[in-house]
């Protein structure tokens, strides 16, 4: 019985002991010192100290509270071999190499402030990597522990609201994502893993691995283009991540941004849609004779009946598809009526400049910029819709090229078309038109002045390619489109906003508009293969525009220094090469 006793005792005692070791310490230091995890600040069952590093501070702390020992003597043999040590406890996960739960010692991301590096920058960096291994979110105050903790289908609900708007305003998957991310960060929710594809975004929050995640979708049914919400969200995200807004607050903005009504109004659009049409004529036909003035009146006059029949079918609630085969019409039917005569009118250059009106370049580069990130579904899936666009045009531009080709119109654009460059005629039609596609996209009024002159600029860059270098118009619309990339991707970053209000109306200029419109009239005359070689050659055109964009963009990022403060100590990650092994 007296040894029942004792040796109960001793177990007692080690079991106290054990207890002992494995308590985290419950100040703020030793929080910080590792990354939460899944797990939170919960320590789990059958993890020991000798798992976890020990920071400089804890050391410092143990030395001081136990007094040095002295070394024992070598009182042993020397021929004595040493004692195997114990056996590694099956629950101790250093001892077997592998990381703990509870994470490692990592570095954290820096606050928000004024001053700091963009929010996407900080954000695309966690994107790419692990929730488990993602560093936390070091703010500017910590919470005490009697505060409430967050509200967190309210704080999800906000988070999806931003996220479809940016969606739905032509944001790239990518950044969406980051603002989803940063949101949620920024109000204390650190395991989120937002998700989005082409029509829904959803975000998923798990508060430790035994707690079931809150999960919430949203669904995207409509889009358009106003740059000038797409840029009052994003300086909200920005307020939001440098810790300046709370979530009443946020709602308060958000709800404001989206009673906001357009900057421009609908007569102003279709004012602009024909004066971007008229100054595709300039720079397509590149002359200032006496039939000039006739063209572009006729190409105004044409695009602007195409953009009225479109707001006239689209409240019928017909499709998007129609309202460009409706839109596509009028300017076809124009060129042709300028041609029937005897007077040598450029009808090819009215019906190109209203192509110029109608391509999807916004689309086109977004879907080609997921598809660069690795958002393979969204980026299908926009492919998807600029190409039901596309053939929307084409078969309105067909219809009415076939009815011309049988009543025997002389459609001969390579009699019409500019031959030569005339830079003193070409670049202010160019600076025009991106002027014109600006307003198109509800451009802010203060954006206007820079995109007029990246457009001069990528303009500028494919003419003196194509006249001067002779190189293929392929490649130089890619160096062109990289240039206007870069230049807006500083300007974004100057501004802490984004980069298509600076980048898509800047790329209206290098648009396949002529190339698309030989390929319809060869198909209308009957000759297929050169049809195609021309579609062909304006496909590869607009993917040269795209990725040529988006590199000019990573670009500015990677290589370019600008004074925009401290950035994350973590480095981006790039995507994991699934293909080429």
């Amino acid at each position: 019985m007296v040894v029942t006793s004792a040796a109960s005792a001793a177990g007692a005692e080690s079991a106290d002991r054990v207890d002992e070791e494995q308590r985290v310490p419950e100040d703020s230091e030793a929080r910080g010192s590792v990354t939460p995890g899944l797990l939170g600040h919960a320590e789990p069952v059958g993890t020991t100290p000798a798992s976890l590093e020990q920071s400089p501070a804890e050391a410092e702390a143990e030395a001081e509270a136990e007094p040095t020992e002295p070394a024992p003597a070598a009182s042993e043999p020397s021929g004595t071999a040493p004692q195997p040590g114990p056996e590694p406890d099956p629950d101790d996960w250093a001892a077997f190499g592998h990381t703990p739960v509870t994470g490692t010692q990592v570095t954290a991301l820096r606050v928000g402030a004024p001053g700091a590096a963009p929010w996407p920058d900080r954000m695309r960096t966690l994107l790419r990597t692990p929730m488990s291994e993602r560093p936390a979110f070091e703010r500017s105050r910590t919470a005490e522990p009697s505060e409430v903790g967050p509200n967190v289908p309210r704080v999800l609900d906000l988070t999806l609201r931003i996220g479809e708007l940016l969606l739905a305003s032509g944001e790239s998957a990518e950044d969406v994502e980051a603002a989803m991310l940063g949101v949620s960060h920024a109000y204390h929710l650190d395991r989120c893993e937002p998700q989005v594809t082409f029509t829904l975004i959803s975000i998923s929050y798990q508060p430790s691995l035994v707690d079931p995640p809150v999960t919430a979708s949203r669904v995207v049914r409509r889009r358009g283009s106003d740059y000038t919400r797409l840029a009052s969200v994003y300086r909200l995200v920005a307020d939001i991540t440098g810790e300046h807004a709370t979530v009443e607050d946020a709602y308060r903005r958000l709800a404001e941004i989206r009673r906001n009504r357009h900057p421009y109004p609908g007569w102003v659009l279709s004012l602009a849609t024909g004066l971007l049409a008229g100054s595709a004529t300039v720079l397509v036909g590149g002359k200032a004779d006496a039939q000039a003035l006739l063209v572009f009146a006729a190409a105004f006059v044409a695009s602007v009946i195409g953009d009225r029949l479109a707001w006239a079918v689209s409240t019928r609630g017909l499709p998007e598809f129609y309202q460009f085969v409706v839109a596509a019409m009028p300017a076809a039917a124009m060129g042709v009526v300028l041609t029937l005569g005897d007077y040598n009118l450029r009808g090819s250059v009215v019906i190109t400049g209203g192509l110029y009106a109608l391509l999807p370049g916004r689309a086109l580069v977004a879907a080609v910029a997921d598809g660069l990130t690795g958002f393979y579904i969204t980026a299908a899936a926009r492919l998807l819709e600029v190409l039901y666009l596309v053939v929307g045009i084409v078969l309105g531009v067909l219809l009415v090229l076939y009815l011309g080709v049988k009543v025997s119109a002389s459609l001969h654009p390579e009699q019409t078309f500019a031959t030569a460059p005339h830079p003193a005629l070409q670049l202010p039609a160019a600076m025009a038109l991106t002027l014109f596609f600006a307003v198109l996209l509800q451009s802010n009024r203060r954006v206007l002045p820079v995109v007029t002159v990246f457009g001069g600029i990528g303009w500028t860059v494919y003419g003196v390619l194509t006249a001067q270098a002779g190189i293929s118009p392929i490649i130089a619309t890619g160096i062109a489109a990289g240039m206007v990339g870069l230049f807006g991707e500083l300007a974004s970053r100057y501004r802490y906003a984004s980069s298509l209000p600076y980048v898509t109306a800047a790329l209206g200029p290098l648009m396949p508009g002529s190339v698309i419109y030989l390929g319809l009239l060869s198909l209308a005359r009957g000759e297929p293969l050169a049809g195609l070689v021309s579609i062909s050659r304006a496909a590869a055109i607009a993917l040269a525009l795209a990725v040529g964009v988006n590199l000019g963009g990573e670009v500015a990022r990677l290589f370019l220094q600008v004074p925009q403060g401290d950035g994350p100590e973590i480095v981006r990650r790039a995507a994991k090469r699934t293909r080429g092994f």
